[in-house]
């Protein structure tokens, strides 16, 4: 600008500004942002471009969802330390606002992964995945412990982690690897929910990077058997050794009304037996 000192209208400083001009309007009268000039005769404002400035930091703190009330607030008392402690706090904020959308967004590719499964998979076969490492929350159950228990206890972890909803995060049963190789295939031993967001506090059960065999049955107990059954015959082939937990997730849960139209999907972590 050549003339920095030169007045502008309500429109010109609105427009400069990308902003409706009843906004400065109702700045003026809830005492917030004034303009520099008020035309005795006509009531008419006049804005100095010097004044920018400070308009941006209202804009600023208000596309922030700062509350007016902060605002007039900061604005009666403007400071270094008051910016840089308001700066500061909508700085976290955006952070834990960017954490929960890149959750909700993990939650997303997952359905949306499901579904690809669904719609372009031979869910017969029986297939070797690479796997980044997960965190759970884990509950421990046995084949005694009641569904409703087994809901309270999802519950409450649920809002322990601060999980907004249950279906923001993938969850399934956990099955040992040594339970299955013994025959019991009922003795589920934990429930899990995945973090869907970072997180260091102790006593999860992280599932581990690396390869995972993986396969699908419909949820019944007869199918349950034919299904690991065909697994450990996979790992017999391909000469792997199968360790630790099975992971039971349903993956069409989103598009079913009919528990028996459940599709199971498994996953086993997988490594090459070692040389005899």
């Amino acid at each position: 600008m050549e003339k920095k000192g030169r007045l502008l209208t309500i429109g010109q400083f609105a427009a400069l500004h990308g902003i409706n001009k009843k906004t400065l309007m109702w700045y003026d009268e809830i005492g917030l942002f004034r303009p520099a000039l008020v035309n005795p005769e006509n009531g008419y404002r006049y804005y100095s471009y010097c004044q920018s400035a400070l308009l941006e930091t209202i804009l600023l703190l208000r596309e922030l969802d700062v509350p007016i009330e902060e605002i007039q607030a900061f604005m009666k008392n403007r400071s270094a330390a008051g910016m840089e402690r308001l700066l500061g706090e909508q700085i976290e904020a955006l952070n834990q606002t960017m954490a929960r959308l890149r959750a909700v967004q993990k939650t997303l590719c997952l359905h949306r992964r499901n579904m690809q499964t669904l719609l372009t998979m031979d869910l017969s076969e029986i297939s070797l995945v690479h796997k980044k490492a997960s965190c759970f929350v884990t509950v421990d159950i046995d084949r005694h412990t009641p569904f409703d228990r087994q809901v309270e206890m999802i519950t409450a972890q649920t809002k322990k982690y601060r999980l907004r909803r249950l279906h923001d995060a993938s969850y399934g049963t956990m099955i040992a690897v040594n339970s299955l190789q013994n025959g019991d295939f009922e003795d589920y031993s934990k429930l899990f929910i995945e973090i869907p967001f970072p997180i260091k506090k102790e006593g999860l059960h992280t599932q581990p990077a690396g390869n995972y065999v993986r396969a699908f049955y419909t949820d019944s107990g007869k199918n349950a058997v034919q299904c690991y059954q065909r697994i450990f015959g996979y790992a017999a082939r391909h000469g792997l050794a199968l360790s630790g937990f099975s992971y039971e997730t349903i993956i069409n849960k989103n598009v079913i009304d009919r528990a028996e139209d459940a599709l199971v999907q498994i996953e086993i972590p997988a490594k090459p037996n070692p040389p005899a």
